[in-house]
């Protein structure tokens, strides 16, 4: 992955970019208020630099999020939770099948961007965007949550 542009955020842009994600994650946000934003352009991607870290990510026009930004500022709400025989296929980027969700956050809406974790550290595997309301993933069939960014993947292992 090659950076095409980098551009530091101006302070309106900036302040607006935490209510946004503050909105969704009330907690762990606060820690990025000292930190200098600049917006980055990566082959497609658009990314969010927080003090040189792809902390944030762009999809669909609505910034969320990385797995180093979530293991960064400590973030645990839209938390999808997988049993450990499900982790090597989310790192390997599939998509997360109802019979390996153990738990998943009853806020949870059809279409929201959530975090994929595993059962036994609670540490982060995925981005995704569920497929539907979290209530019903657990025991249910099919497919949960569609795989956006995941460990292991071209973003993960980008170094700036």
């Amino acid at each position: 992955m090659k950076v095409r542009s980098r551009v530091q955020l101006r302070k309106s842009a900036k302040n607006q970019l935490l209510s946004d994600i503050g909105s969704i994650f009330s907690e762990g946000v606060e820690k990025l208020e000292q930190s200098k934003f600049e917006t980055a352009n990566i082959d497609d991607q658009s990314l969010v630099l927080v003090d040189g870290e792809p902390l944030l990510f762009q999809i669909e026009g609505f910034y969320f999020p990385t797995i180093k930004g979530v293991l960064k500022l400590g973030l645990m709400k839209n938390v999808v939770t997988v049993d450990s025989g499900a982790v090597r296929f989310v790192v390997n980027g599939a998509d997360i099948m109802c019979p390996g969700i153990v738990n998943a956050d009853p806020d949870i809406k059809e279409n929201d961007l959530v975090i994929v974790i595993e059962e036994a550290h609670s540490k982060p595997l995925a981005i995704g965007r569920a497929l539907m309301p979290g209530p019903e993933m657990k025991g249910n069939k099919g497919k949960g949550v569609k795989s956006i960014h995941y460990v292991g993947d071209k973003l993960w292992n980008l170094d700036i």
